[in-house]
């Protein structure tokens, strides 16, 4: 069996176990996992062999790297096993630079959804699997990831529930640990101490509820290395959007608002924010964004089908099953749902038309009903990606992050843009 096909099965196997497991309302808000398996499992079936190929696979495949002082430091998962990352040295005109990619996974919000969540390798890492495949910007092979191929490479595991934001104080004998800050800051210190700490450049990375991380914590990222190093952050299928669902009700914003609360998340948002406004309220990247003084990127789909599942469309507010085809495939949709789903995507351009202005923002929106397109080969960079003005994310991000040029490309509504991968849930 080839590699890419052992990385196949190991991603429809994952995908089976999380859908059984992510069914009911309690979990379904918190499901990324099952939404990266999906996209993964979709896009390798359908092109097992555009991204990998069996002489390339095998290398891409990196181990996991358990914190060895964890306990001692007080850096646990939920359920008090060890937190860690997979680490790729660089090489060549790369051996300097840093590439760190935060992991999604949503968040849990109660205490039965985080005891939950600790039998899971969004929980526990002795869940997770190990090896990973490395693929589209964290690939090593130069004509996939041309521009960020040879540098140093690191993913991070993502087991407290809070988008590496938690904090102990909130525990309050639940038997749960809430460690995200102090994950961060451990990780960080033994990133830097392997070589970060002399970095060129750098880019802080994260897709989904690991963008909404990469955002929190971008300047801090900043703050930890050289002077002189060019440092951005980067954030995938990472804005939420603070929207009312189809029925009127704030379910996102209500969420967002149980997470904080349970794990103590105020203490990691920005203080100018909280002197405003609730802390469920300066969770959304929106806010966040706007005290940012470093380097941002915003890699999204305008038809982001986890805020259509989750944010628009919630499960409970169609009881007549007018969206579950829709929901399914937006091929199905009919013309007074895509309005809706036009309005959805006017309100995401409202949001970010604010920071049109900043030279040092940079954005790629697609109109594309996807959730996460920078670690998969085939939607970052190849002959099938996703183009918007004939440029490839990868292409985009490298001209953002180099400064080539300023890069704010924003797509034509759906179904305009033929190179979109467009998930269809009923193939799965």
């Amino acid at each position: 069996m080839s590699p890419c096909s052992i990385t196949n099965n190991l991603l429809l196997r994952n995908l089976s176990i999380f859908f059984r497991k992510w069914t009911t309302k309690v979990y379904t808000i918190a499901a990324f996992a099952l939404i990266l398996f999906l996209s993964y499992a979709f896009l390798i079936r359908s092109n097992p062999d555009s991204t990998l190929s069996p002489s390339t696979s095998t290398s891409l495949l990196i181990p996991f790297t358990p914190l060895t002082n964890f306990k001692q430091i007080g850096a646990l998962c939920l359920d008090g096993s060890a937190p860690g990352y997979h680490f790729q040295k660089g090489f060549g005109s790369g051996s300097r630079n840093w590439l760190l990619h935060l992991e999604g996974g949503g968040w849990c919000s109660s205490i039965a959804s985080c005891s939950y969540r600790k039998t899971t390798a969004l929980g526990s890492s002795n869940y997770m699997d190990s090896p990973v495949l490395f693929s589209g910007m964290l690939s090593s092979v130069a004509s996939q990831n041309p521009d960020f191929f040879n540098w140093n490479k690191v993913k991070i595991r993502y087991c407290d529930g809070a988008s590496f934001a938690g904090h102990p104080e909130s525990e309050k004998g639940s038997g749960l640990f809430f460690r995200g800050q102090i994950i961060w800051e451990t990780i960080m210190n033994e990133i830097l101490s392997i070589g970060m700490s002399k970095a060129k450049q750098a880019l802080l990375t994260g897709c989904s509820a690991g963008g909404l991380a990469s955002l929190i914590h971008c300047d801090n990222f900043r703050h930890l290395l050289p002077k002189g190093a060019t440092v951005k952050c980067l954030a995938d299928a990472g804005f939420f959007l603070d929207e009312k669902d189809i029925l009127g009700n704030s379910t996102m914003k209500s969420f967002y608002k149980d997470v904080v609360q349970l794990q103590g998340v105020a203490k990691s948002l920005h203080k100018k924010c909280l002197a405003k406004m609730e802390p469920s309220k300066c969770l959304f990247s929106s806010e966040i964004l706007k005290n940012i003084k470093t380097p941002v990127f915003l890699v999204h789909p305008a038809y982001d089908f986890w805020q259509i599942h989750n944010i628009l469309v919630p499960q409970g507010s169609d009881p007549h099953h007018r969206w579950k085809s829709c929901r399914l495939n937006i091929q199905s949709c009919d013309a007074n749902l895509m309005d809706t789903l036009n309005s959805f995507r006017s309100s995401l351009l409202r949001t970010v038309n604010e920071f049109q202005q900043r030279k040092d923002i940079g954005m790629f929106i697609d109109s594309c009903f996807i959730h996460c397109q920078t670690l998969i080969g085939e939607t970052w960079y190849s002959p099938n990606s996703p183009k918007i003005n004939n440029k490839t994310i990868a292409e985009s991000v490298a001209d953002w992050f180099f400064d080539r040029q300023a890069v704010k490309l924003i797509d034509c509504p759906y179904p305009c843009n033929p190179t979109c991968h467009n998930l269809d849930f009923t193939r799965v």
